[in-house]
């Protein structure tokens, strides 16, 4: 049965795009057909990720939003872009980055309801064994949407006071809406904080299971989102947390 994971941040800035890629990327290396879906329409950017040339990509999930095309039309097939063999795929639905789409998103909203049936048409349409959906951050009714129907929803957090606090309101509105599996993160963490001893301070406070701690990397941001980093350098420490989180995900699901 196809299992849907929503990525999740309070506020920008915790590395949530550049979570998803990876670990999606992860378990799609593992022989899964997997998608993900761009819904920060805002502010979208997880397509720098793989490569995609705004000027190659002709339909995006506003697309399918404004009612222009369906949505499976708007999925790209990147599974070479991160050097996936034969039988594994990854396919990515971007959200525009045309200025006046994005205008009117912010002014008229879109119909949460129409984006539900696109993530079930879009998982039949591909045979997809996994979707990650890739949130806007806070908390909105589309967010809800995405938390609602979620299989498992992993909520980044940075260990940062404003963080801690909007991670506590993101959880209680999960536990609200019945999620069925929630995980924590805790992103660029100074490397000179015990891993160990934030983690269980982390899960204590949400009574939530931490399932990685990552340090703030200087070659990570050296990539510059110029590709993923667990496609970019497999074995480097972060990739293989990468790998641990995806059989997590494997293994939950």
């Amino acid at each position: 049965m196809p299992k849907v994971i929503s990525i999740h941040s309070y506020r920008g800035g915790t590395g949530k795009s550049n979570f998803t890629a990876n670990l999606a990327t992860s378990v799609a290396a593992q022989g899964y057909r997997v998608g993900i879906v761009d819904t920060d329409l805002p502010s979208p950017g997880i397509h720098t990720l793989f490569g995609l040339d705004p000027q190659n990509i002709t339909t995006t999930l506003n697309s399918f939003l404004q009612g222009s095309s369906p949505i499976e039309k708007a999925a790209y097939d990147v599974s070479a872009a991160v050097g996936l063999g034969e039988n594994k795929r990854l396919f990515l639905v971007p959200a525009s980055i045309n200025a006046d789409q994005i205008a009117t998103v912010l002014k008229s909203g879109y119909d949460v309801k129409l984006l539900n049936e696109g993530f079930r048409r879009l998982v039949k349409a591909l045979s997809l064994d996994y979707l990650f959906i890739d949130t806007h951050p806070g908390l909105s009714k589309e967010t809800f949407l995405s938390i609602a129907i979620s299989h498992i929803l992993i909520l980044i957090l940075r260990p940062d006071k404003q963080d801690f606090q909007g991670t506590a309101v993101t959880v209680d509105v999960a536990r609200q809406l019945k999620v069925r599996h929630m995980m924590l993160v805790v992103n660029k963490a100074l490397s000179s904080l015990n891993f160990d001893a934030l983690s269980h301070k982390v899960e204590e406070i949400y009574k939530t299971p931490v399932v990685a701690v990552f340090p703030l990397s200087e070659e990570m941001v050296q990539l510059a989102s110029e590709g993923v980093f667990c496609v970019e350098k497999p074995d480097h420490a972060i990739a293989h947390k990468f790998a641990s989180v995806a059989q997590q995900i494997i293994d939950q699901a």
